[in-house]
């Protein structure tokens, strides 16, 4: 028998029970359109992420109190420990002690709430140095971000995260108007460019002087070990003296927190390719969860297929015994069995890419409304894959009814009532 007629028949078989094919497609299209939206978001997810780790820059390193745990390398949380101070910071932009430098941004963070006419919100205010906004690439979209003046006089002014803006005052331009916080007035000097949706969380964020937070904000003052701060980002001259920078940090910070040889440091010094490569696995582990949840569908809908053919052996009984009786033979019994699995995988897998895709293109348009714009995509290797993967569910399903239906005895079924 061709297989062109095994697939005519197959058609004409399952067109006779719309029902129960429906039901059977709409399992595995279900699967295959989980699996190609998830692995698709993570693909772009990943691409996002890795264009934003590149353009902070490679020489970027960053210095978090408390030693690195066995949570893949990281630090304790922000602010979990107290072992860094704005001393330290200082220690590390002279560059007697590390020429391997070039500039230096320490950095506090604290909660507030934030007023701006009849808007409150609570939000988190990073207390910074001019340094930050070049060390971290930030760019302003209106005014301007904080200077040497506004550090040195304890200012009261702050810079606005793109969205936070956008919250507090609309369409309105907040430069020059005035917030209050925890109620202190400040005036608004700047708003950033939007970071997107891999860093939005600083577009949320306000940024004021790091003197202003310390005297005014931030309750914890300078104790026996300075100013504590809560990271320091540290930019490399050139991305070949990271390494040489990272040695020099933590050369001094042993130093000055007089840790003797032997003993572990007290703190976490991190470049942002670690950083990038952290991320990449947190996201990987992410995506293998939900992938393999999206599976579970798949492996279901394999079952319902599975059911469905080993009814279909029974209600075809006398067929199949008619079909060998006139010289059928083994292999043709179990091709059409086969094929009939494989086109209502077929068909399934094929709607269910067209639904993944609608998934990925929704998400896309509701985070750009949400202002995490990313791009609409759906890669090819992830087509073939989620085809590939339905047809071997179905092939997979239809295998034991299969080989059923070709073993059955000729008499036996044509005396099968």
């Amino acid at each position: 028998m061709r297989i062109r007629d095994s697939i005519v028949t197959a058609l004409h078989v399952l067109s006779g029970h719309k029902l129960r094919s429906g039901l059977s497609i709409l399992g595995i299209l279900i699967g295959v359109a989980a699996v190609v939206s998830v692995i698709s978001l993570g693909k772009i997810d990943q691409a996002v992420t890795s264009e934003q780790f590149a353009a902070l820059g490679t020489n970027l390193i960053y210095v978090l109190p408390g030693a690195s745990t066995s949570m893949m390398g990281l630090g304790g949380p922000l602010g979990s420990a107290q072992t860094l101070t704005l001393e330290d910071a200082e220690a590390i932009a002279d560059p007697r002690n590390a020429p391997s430098v070039a500039l230096v941004a320490p950095a506090i963070q604290t909660s507030a709430q934030v007023k701006a006419g009849a808007e409150n919100m609570g939000t988190r205010i990073a207390g910074v140095t001019p340094e930050y906004q070049q060390v971290n690439n930030f760019e302003v979209a209106q005014g301007r971000f904080i200077d040497d003046n506004d550090y040195a006089g304890r200012a009261r002014v702050v810079v606005l995260g793109h969205h936070l803006a956008e919250e507090l005052f609309g369409l309105m331009s907040p430069v020059d108007q005035t917030v209050r916080m925890n109620g202190r007035q400040f005036k608004v000097i700047g708003v950033l460019e939007t970071k997107g949706s891999a860093f939005g969380i600083e577009d949320l964020m306000i940024f004021a002087p790091l003197s202003t937070v310390q005297s005014t904000l931030f309750a914890q003052q300078a104790g026996s070990i300075g100013h504590t701060i809560h990271v320091i980002g540290v930019q490399a001259t050139s991305d070949g003296k990271v390494d040489s920078a990272k040695e020099e940090i933590t050369s001094i910070l042993r130093q000055r927190h007089h840790i003797r040889p032997g003993e572990d440091d007290d703190f976490t010094v991190m470049s942002m390719e670690a950083v990038a490569r952290i991320f990449g696995e947190i996201q990987g582990v992410f995506y293998i969860i939900l992938s393999a949840i999206a599976a579970i569908s798949l492996l279901v809908s394999g079952i319902g297929i599975m059911n469905i053919m080993l009814v279909s052996v029974v209600e075809r009984t006398r067929e199949i015994g008619l079909r060998k009786a006139v010289g059928a033979k083994r292999r043709d019994i179990l091709t059409q069995f086969l094929t009939e699995a494989a086109t209502l995988s077929v068909f399934g897998g094929a709607i269910g890419v067209g639904l993944g895709w609608i998934a990925v293109k929704g998400a896309s348009v509701i985070a750009g409304n949400l202002g995490f714009p990313f791009p609409a995509m759906l890669p090819g290797d992830v087509v073939v894959l989620a085809v590939g993967v339905s047809l071997f569910v179905g092939l997979a399903s239809g295998i034991y009814p299969a080989f059923r239906a070709a073993r059955l005895d000729p008499i036996e079924a044509l005396r099968h009532e």
